[in-house]
């Protein structure tokens, strides 16, 4: 069973370190937001389904909002904020309330595309504004964690990694298919805001 209040959320995440790669400063550095809202049900988190893009190695994936750095970003957080709000509409600064982060994730060279650090930051919302997507999403979808905590609901998918076909993990919401790189930061969030037994 996981949370369901922005208070509980706060509580479970304030102990928690996040862990931090050691050469995220000489690498090509990515953030991405996870935004929270509660309901009568729980919590939910906001996904969106990028839009199918020729030459895009992740079109129409599930992802949140983020991107790469750019020169004008002050740190990754600014990245996240900045890139949110390019890419559904959202102002973090006039409409969210920062909560903390999770732990970076290393993402190797793939398809000629740099090593890069990516680091999640989490936001909670108590009204959602009228959202305004740019060419890069297709769609928003919140997804409840009670939904992520359930083992029941957790599937198994193949991909091809180094001509090797492996079984990795992923969730199938709405018909819309989460693993990968989301899915391990979901893993550590719902990890943080589960209940303990008892």
């Amino acid at each position: 069973m996981v949370i369901k209040t922005f208070q509980q959320a706060r509580q479970q995440l304030e102990p928690f370190k996040p862990r931090k790669k050691w050469y995220r400063r000489w690498v090509k550095r990515s953030a991405v937001a996870l935004i929270l809202r509660q309901t009568g049900t729980g919590l939910e988190t906001l996904m969106i389904k990028r839009a199918d893009r020729e030459g895009d190695p992740w079109s129409g994936h599930m992802a949140f909002p983020g991107g790469r750095g750019e020169f004008e970003d002050t740190n990754s957080l600014h990245t996240a904020r900045r890139e949110t709000r390019e890419e559904i509409g959202l102002d973090t600064d006039q409409h969210t309330e920062y909560l903390g982060r999770l732990s970076d994730i290393g993402i190797p060279r793939f398809r000629g595309h740099h090593r890069m650090v990516v680091t999640p930051y989490l936001f909670t919302i108590d009204q959602v504004p009228e959202l305004n997507l740019n060419h890069e999403v297709a769609e928003v979808i919140w997804v409840p964690l009670a939904f992520l905590a359930d083992n029941n609901n957790r599937e198994q998918m193949q991909w091809k990694i180094r001509d090797m076909m492996r079984d990795i993990p992923c969730y199938f919401f709405e018909e819309k298919r989460i693993w990968g790189m989301s899915l391990m930061m979901l893993d550590e969030l719902v990890g943080l805001v589960r209940l303990p037994p008892g």
